[in-house]
């Protein structure tokens, strides 16, 4: 039996993995910054749920997750960075304390968090680390450059950890999903308060206001949940695990064009060596 533990658990991906994960008959730590939205689930599976208050922006409240978990269950064998928001602005039009918070959450928290937890996983030489990406890390579409970045950077963490780690008998991996059926469009996407009427036709048509979207994503957070778990457990772990067929086509989308783009500039960026 495993011992997980999931950040932003109150709704979406997040949620839809705590479930999974206690219905597969593991432990999770389930947390959220406010502790009663995940409440029911220490009801629901006594035995096996903890619920914990965490803002992953507070050291004090890592640190305490952390111990609360381990002194519960042993020690966390699974960890999962999922806690986040979306953010839409145009790059003009972000807001910096806007974009600080974006990357305090995404990037630092996720950071915090593993920084935590890595010394018990060294200790035992095992452990996955699960951190959640977008696959708008790969499409940058117009009026998501704060959020693409801030997927981008935990991506090439993760890359970077997963070499560090792999000696030690612990896996990294990045959750790449597309758009699943969750509130990720309504209640948590925020926006810029400023507007530049020159991004009307760019970043300007995926505004909240403007973005029709929600409701109608096709991805199912009950099966992406399964299909993580699934993940964690293979013995051949992936790098990156992307999720639903939209990720899968704008994923190959984006290796195509970066593909032509090489072969195109080819001569070019050969150009550059030193002569023999």
């Amino acid at each position: 039996m495993a011992t997980w533990l999931i950040t932003g658990c109150s709704t979406g991906l997040g949620r839809a993995l705590a479930t999974a994960v206690l219905d597969h008959g593991d432990n999770a730590i389930v947390t959220a910054r406010d502790v009663q939205k995940v409440s029911g689930f220490a009801s629901q599976y006594p035995e096996t749920a903890l619920a914990l208050p965490l803002d992953v922006t507070e050291a004090t409240q890592v640190w305490a997750a952390v111990s609360a978990g381990s002194d519960r269950f042993g020690g966390i064998d699974v960890l999962v960075n999922n806690a986040g928001y979306g953010y839409r602005a145009a790059v003009e039009e972000g807001d910096d304390v806007d974009v600080r918070a974006l990357f305090d959450t995404h990037f630092f928290g996720a950071v915090g968090m593993i920084k935590v937890v890595l010394p018990q996983m060294r200790a035992r030489r095992s452990g996955t680390i699960v951190n959640l990406s977008s696959i708008g890390a790969r499409m940058t579409p117009a009026g998501s450059g704060y959020y693409s970045a801030v997927k981008s950077a935990i991506e090439g963490l993760t890359g970077s950890l997963r070499k560090e780690l792999a000696p030690l008998g612990i896996i990294a991996m990045v959750v790449e999903p597309g758009a699943f059926r969750t509130d990720f469009f309504g209640r948590s996407l925020t926006q810029s308060a400023t507007v530049i009427d020159d991004y009307a036709e760019t970043a300007g048509k995926r505004r909240k206001e403007n973005d029709t979207t929600d409701g109608t994503q096709p991805g199912d957070p009950a099966k992406a949940a399964r299909a993580i778990i699934t993940a964690v457990e293979a013995p051949d772990a992936p790098e990156i695990l992307v999720l639903g067929k939209d990720a899968i086509a704008a994923y190959r989308s984006s290796l195509n064009q970066q593909t032509a783009d090489l072969t195109a500039w080819q001569n070019l960026s050969q150009s550059t060596d030193l002569d023999d």
